[in-house]
């Protein structure tokens, strides 16, 4: 197991074992399971030309959000599973893997903590101004782990603020933080010959994050986020350098619960994911690179309790 592996059980139970710790003291909550299938994600896979194969991945996803007096925490966990275009290859140290099509597909999971310190309840002072409804301090970790044949442990920790905007109907938030991210490389490894754990330099990421409630007919919501990442640098102590990330989920989920008088608890609805220079690999450098690339439509129903 991977050192980055290690650290994401680690983290997972510490964040699990935060927000029980929590719940009971939160003014508001909402947790929910999702399950999202996109046709045509990716997985840096090429085939024997050179051309990009498409991967399709299934999602299930456990968050919880919560508020409480002096801000609030965001936890979420993807459980991916890819086709056989991505075959699972356990990081064995095989350069490429195997080929496209074979045995059982790539299994990852990826999480995410959060938490936005409210710099108005902690200052005692309203920094409410025009549309501006709060300025809170963001700070947490990205962590995941993939049995293919990279075999892939990011583990990043972000830090900066955020600036919460009141919209008449609904949220959007903007935060400037700081990146540092590490990773583990199996195909560096086994290429050169040397330790598998790569480090970047910190860079900026801008992150957006929305959600509009409507009516279409049935109460909606528009929601998703937005997140640029600049250069991390060239990951050390072998890799190519980074350009900028894009990456952006947008969706529209109807309450179908709603139909049913459980208003607020089953939504469905579909969405669409673009990623440019997905983990900061440079698309024009060479053909697995730019097989990184998503723009794909997906479809998503959620469960909240």
């Amino acid at each position: 197991m991977s050192r980055n592996a290690t650290v994401l059980k680690q983290l997972c139970l510490a964040v699990a074992m935060t927000c029980a710790a929590g719940a009971h003291a939160a003014d508001w909550s909402d947790t929910s399971i999702s399950y999202r299938y996109i046709k045509k994600e990716s997985a840096f896979v090429t085939d024997a030309n050179n051309n990009k194969v498409d991967v399709a991945k299934q999602i299930l996803s456990l968050s919880h959000i919560s508020g409480y007096k002096y801000g609030s925490n965001f936890f979420n966990i993807d459980v991916l599973k890819s086709d056989s275009n991505n075959p699972a290859n356990n990081g064995d140290g095989s350069p490429f893997g195997n080929g496209p099509g074979t045995n059982s597909g790539a299994q990852e999971v990826f999480a995410i903590y959060r938490h936005d310190l409210s710099l108005s309840a902690v200052s005692g002072t309203s920094l409410k101004y025009g549309a501006v409804k709060d300025v809170t301090l963001t700070a947490g970790f990205n962590a995941g782990s993939k049995n293919d044949f990279n075999g892939a442990s990011p583990l990043a920790l972000v830090i900066g603020p955020t600036v919460q905007f009141a919209l008449p109907a609904g949220f959007v938030n903007v935060g400037l933080q700081a990146y540092k991210e590490s990773n583990n490389s199996t195909i560096s490894n086994s290429i050169f010959h040397e330790g598998a754990h790569q480090s970047f330099k910190t860079a900026p990421q801008l992150n957006v994050v929305w959600g509009v409630p409507f009516n279409a007919g049935i109460p909606a919501n528009f929601k998703g986020f937005l997140t640029v990442t600049g250069s991390k640098g060239r990951g050390t102590p072998h890799g190519d350098e980074t350009k900028t990330e894009t990456l952006l989920d947008a969706m529209v989920m109807f309450d179908l619960g709603s139909l049913a008088g459980k208003k607020d608890t089953f939504y469905a609805g579909v969405g669409y994911r673009y990623w440019k220079n997905k983990f900061g690999n440079d698309e024009s450098l060479n053909a697995n690179n730019k097989a990184g690339h998503i723009s794909a439509p997906f479809a998503q129903v959620e469960a909240h309790f």
